[in-house]
Formats: structure tokens, sequence, C-alpha cells
């Protein structure tokens, strides 16, 4: 792979080898220019059963699960270091799927990295505990893999993302079937090549793409199946899960919704538009926890607005390779098909005629390409469909409140409010009290970012279940046995 060209063809990867697919192939296409990319292998149900079964008898073999914790959490570090060496061809894969600019998808590789580290340092962690009994009993704990993980994966970050569900995953001890996005199914190629160079037993890591309603389906009714991840849209989570409602397997699950962001009166303006740069158009918005719903005090209302406009018109929207490598700078790629841009301006469309008033953006560059204008919408209502539902682009929704506790009602009116809460305040009783009264799993102060891998992350209420960072995470992936004895 070089200056942008990627091969023409990827397979799927089945039992420790690169397999075309029962189904033929699907094309994958460059959101930069609506033009054919590459094709890429499409899996039916022979292939799911066959990724299914080298998985269970990798997990029942042993060949992962016995290992010493410190030899599987060298090979999952492994995965990572290979990512790593490869980081310039992983970046460019990334940006001619997905869209978005070279550093972004560069920083994206190295979060993966990241994750990689982490989870492979902590599988010596996974201790158990005795149980207080009397001298005639002896009692103690200890976990075990869940057995086959069985994983949907979304498109938005095509590598981060998946390695956050696998380097748990195999830290852990399970061997894992994952089924990309049809949209950007590509990246992932990449984290089978880490896999097969990192010594992992054929079986142990099985990655395809396949459609939803044949091979996702499959998957997910399949009776060898252990453990279920899905991120995604809730709807999908919904048919997914009432696949699997039958084997009833344990289950991770991350639905994104609706973050909400406080800005008091005694906010940070300069340090509020710094992170809205990040929170609202990172990924041209395509970010579960995205900064779309801002819930600003009347008193900073106009000047919010204001300052929001500034921000979107000095964006530079345009082809993810041409942004250029190093640091983050003011540029903002495609979205990630016409498919998502047009929901978008849909929802744009709903808020301008229930009153809302489009004062930046709001319509679609032309030209080819999924390209979406930095939007920003002022006079929000919260019944509007732009503040109750995951917007996944780049609009900011703009509402005002009078007092604390109507911010915090505003916040929570959302049925999925979100995995994330900013709150812009100096006063660190407001930010305590929002942590409290926000239905979020995650309130961060002054800043949009969700934290490491070390940091515990994952829904809230109907946003989803399960931990998807830190050492809650890793409790996620193994089960609790008790051994009870008699002396």
């Amino acid at each position: 792979m070089s200056s942008g060209i990627i091969q023409s063809y990827w397979p799927n990867f089945i039992d420790g080898k690169f397999r075309h697919g029962g189904a033929g192939k699907i094309t994958v296409c460059d959101p930069s220019t609506g033009g054919v990319l590459a094709e890429h292998a499409l899996a039916d149900t022979d292939d799911v059963n066959r990724a299914v079964g080298a998985a269970h008898r990798a997990h029942r073999s042993g060949a992962l699960a016995d290992l010493h914790p410190m030899e599987r959490g060298r090979m999952v570090r492994a995965m990572g270091e290979y990512l790593a060496d490869h980081i310039d061809e992983v970046k460019r894969t990334i940006t001619l799927e997905q869209g978005k600019p070279l550093f972004e998808a560069e920083a994206e590789v190295r979060m993966a990295v990241r994750l990689f580290e982490y989870f492979g340092s902590m599988t010596e962690s996974l201790e158990g505990r005795s149980v207080p009994c009397d001298n005639t009993r002896f009692d103690f704990t200890v976990y075990k893999p869940f057995g086959v993980s069985a994983q949907f994966m979304p498109c938005h970050y095509p590598i981060y993302i998946p390695s956050r569900t696998l380097a748990v995953a195999l830290a852990a001890g399970n061997s894992c079937v994952m089924k990309t996005s049809e949209l950007a199914p590509i990246s992932a190629s990449w984290l089978a090549r880490a896999a097969q160079e990192a010594g992992f037993p054929d079986g142990a890591v099985n990655i395809f793409c396949g459609r939803r309603a044949d091979a996702g389906a499959a998957l997910a009714r399949h009776p060898d199946i252990d453990h279920l991840v899905f991120i995604g849209q809730a709807g999908a989570a919904t048919a997914v899960l009432a696949d699997t409602a039958k084997t009833i397997i344990p289950s991770i699950v991350e639905v994104g919704g609706t973050s909400p962001t406080i800005v008091h009166e005694d906010a940070d303006l300069d340090a509020f538009v710094a992170e809205a740069r990040m929170g609202t158009y990172l990924n041209a918005g395509q970010f579960c926890c995205g900064m779309y719903r801002i819930i600003v005090h009347e008193s900073r209302y106009q000047e919010l607005i204001d300052r929001s406009i500034a921000l979107a018109e000095s964006l530079t929207v345009g082809p993810g390779m041409e942004s250029g490598d190093g640091e983050f700078k003011p540029y903002m790629g495609p979205m990630d098909s016409n498919t998502q841009l047009d929901r978008v301006l849909g929802i744009i469309e709903d808020a301008k005629r229930a009153g809302a008033q489009c004062v930046a953006g709001g319509t679609r560059l032309p030209g080819a390409g999924s390209f979406l204008q930095p939007t920003v919408l002022r006079d929000v209502e919260p019944h509007m469909r732009v503040a109750k539902e995951e917007v996944f682009g780049p609009v900011m929704a703009v509402m005002k409140f009078s007092d604390e506790r109507d911010a915090i009602e505003l916040a929570n009116s959302a049925g999925h409010s979100g995995l994330m809460c900013s709150v812009f305040t100096r006063d660190l009783g407001r930010m305590l009290r929002a942590a409290h009264g926000v239905r979020a799993g995650h309130i961060v102060s002054n800043q949009s970012i969700i934290g490491g891998a070390e940091v515990p992350f994952g829904g809230f209420g109907r946003g989803g279940h399960g931990s998807l960072k830190g050492r809650e995470a890793l409790m996620g992936y193994v089960q609790r046995k008790n051994v009870l004895l008699n002396l």
C-alpha cells in the first residue's frame, strides 16, 4: 500500500486463514469521492458457522484460555506493536474507507495501540479471592473466560472500536468472532494481520464482513456463542439482542445517545469552543459522545451562538487524504456515507420546520462525496427530533436554560440521554450536582474527552450496559466460578 492506493480486494479472516466469502463480494466506496475504493469478501451463513466452529474449537482446546496469563498478555501487546509498526498504512486505509482526516486516523490508531498495551498488561490482574469459612471448609473463587465472544462493530471508528473489544476479550482468554460494518470493513483486516503476526492460535480471532439480515443474524443466533458485544444504533441492537434471547448469553451493549452539554453562566467559553471543535466536529460528528445537544444558560446564550457560528465557519471541509499529517487542525472530512448524510439533513430540516433556526451550515457541499457543512441550530426545543435522537453528524443544537435544576431536567429529557455529559463551569459544586443528577455514564468537566484505556466507560440507562474500558471492561469478559472444599 502506498500513496493512498490500497489493494483492490480484501478477504475475510476465518480459522487462521484469509478466505473468500460465500456470498461473493461487497463494494466499498470512498466517502470523499463516492467512487469505488475496493471490494471485500462477503460472508454467508456457512462462513459464520465455520468461524464460530473454529472459535469454539480454539476455546475448548485451551490453546488460548489455558495459557499462562503473561503469555497471553504478550500476544495481546504484540497486536498493538504490529499496528504501531504499520501506522502509516493503517491510517491511510482508515481515511480512504471511512473519510476522517489523516491526522484523526493516526490518532485513532494510536488509541488502538494503547488499548492493546493496557489490556495486555492486565492479564495477570484477574485474581480470585478466598471466602471466609469455618475450619472444616475452604472456599475460593476464580475467573474464567466465557468462551466464544460474538462482536458486532460499527463503521465510524473501524480500528479503535474493534480493538477495544478484541484487546479485552483476548486478554481474558476468549476466542472472538467479529462481524464488521458493511460500510467500512477493510481496516479490520489489519487487526487480523496483527493477530496472525502475534501468534494467536487458529480460530482465536475471526473477522468477517457480512450483511445483518443473513450473516449477522446467523452469528447472533448461533448456539455456540457464549458472549455478545454490540456497539451501534439502538434499533440494530434491539434486533441482535432479540436474536440472542433464546440462548440467554451475557452481553455488553453500547448504543450511544444524544449526550448533553451544560454550559453555565460562569463557563469559560474559550474552553467550550476548543472542546466543541472536537466534541461536535471530530470525525464529521460521527462520535458516540458527540456534543450535539448544547444546554446553555440564558445569560450566555447569544455569546455562545456567536462563538459557535465562528467555529463552524472556521473549519475547512474536504477529502481526508488532503488534510495532511501532523497536529490536529481545523479540517473536517466527509461523513461515512450518503445514507448517513441524508439522515442528518432530514434531522436538520425537521428542526427548521419545528421552529429552530439554522445559523451556520446545514447544507450538503456541492460535488462528489458525502460532505456536510458544519452546522449550528439555535432556538432548539426538547420536543424536536434533533434534541431527542443521536444526530451522529456535524451539528450543534443549542437550547437555553434559566436555572440549574432546569438544566439537569433538559439534560435528562431525551430517551437515550447518552453516554456522556460535559459540564462547563468553574463551580465544583455545580459540577458534582450535575454528576449526581444527569443520567449519563460518564461526566466530564470543561472538556469533551472520554479519557484513556484505563477510564471506565459505558452506557447508562438506555444507553447500554457493561463497561468498554478500564478494569471494569475486563470483568465483563469473564465469569466467576466458586469452589468449595471440605477439609
